[in-house]
């Protein structure tokens, strides 16, 4: 707050002259110091409330040598591929052999609801490989090998990658789509009426 002293200097008496009055302003800085505080204060909350939360991805080096590449087991692996209208296919295994799919239970549909959709799977895989053993006896994890069509969302993107943070999968990857899986895709479309 502001004031002025106005108050005349000198005694009482009064001289033939002219009075100069002598004027002092002082300003109060107690109300702008505690603002500064308040202000520093919400600010120091806020920005430590406001973090991003990402999630850790940690990325493989890129080697051309074969005895550098991570392998992968059929028997740990599970492959999911994201199609168009949320629509989620899967099967157990790489699929590297094209007569696969000569099994009619090898490639199978689901969706991202939670009964019955694909976490469920995710967690009867990860439950089956736990019980498998390598060669030291430790048990083995679960692999997921995550493609995404033309046509998936990237919502449906970071669903399963939701998925994998729930489900507590350690090792998982993202690769690019196949024109074998862009087939069985399309196969098991039209085998349910799908356009």
């Amino acid at each position: 707050m502001a004031e002025m002293d106005t108050s005349s200097s000198g005694g009482g008496k009064k001289h033939g002259g002219t009075k100069s009055k002598k004027q002092s302003t002082r300003v109060d800085m107690t109300p702008m110091v505690d603002l500064g505080f308040l202000l520093i204060t919400f600010f120091m909350l806020t920005t430590t409330m406001s973090k991003p939360k990402t999630m850790d991805l940690i990325m493989p080096k890129d080697t051309k040598d074969e005895k550098e590449q991570n392998k992968v087991k059929e028997s740990t692996a599970l492959t999911i591929l994201l199609g168009k209208d949320n629509r989620v296919y899967y099967y157990e295994g790489l699929a590297q052999d094209p007569n696969a799919s000569a099994n009619p239970d090898f490639f199978k549909a689901s969706s991202f609801a939670n009964k019955g959709g694909i976490r469920d799977e995710i967690i009867k895989k990860r439950d089956e490989v736990a019980k498998l053993r390598n060669a030291k006896g430790e048990p083995e994890d679960v692999v997921v090998i995550i493609k995404a069509d033309d046509d998936a969302t990237y919502a449906n993107f970071v669903d399963i990658l939701d998925e994998m943070a729930i489900n507590r999968i350690q090792r998982y990857a993202t690769v690019d789509i196949s024109d074998q899986d862009k087939t069985w895709i399309k196969q098991t479309e039209a085998a349910n009426g799908v356009k």
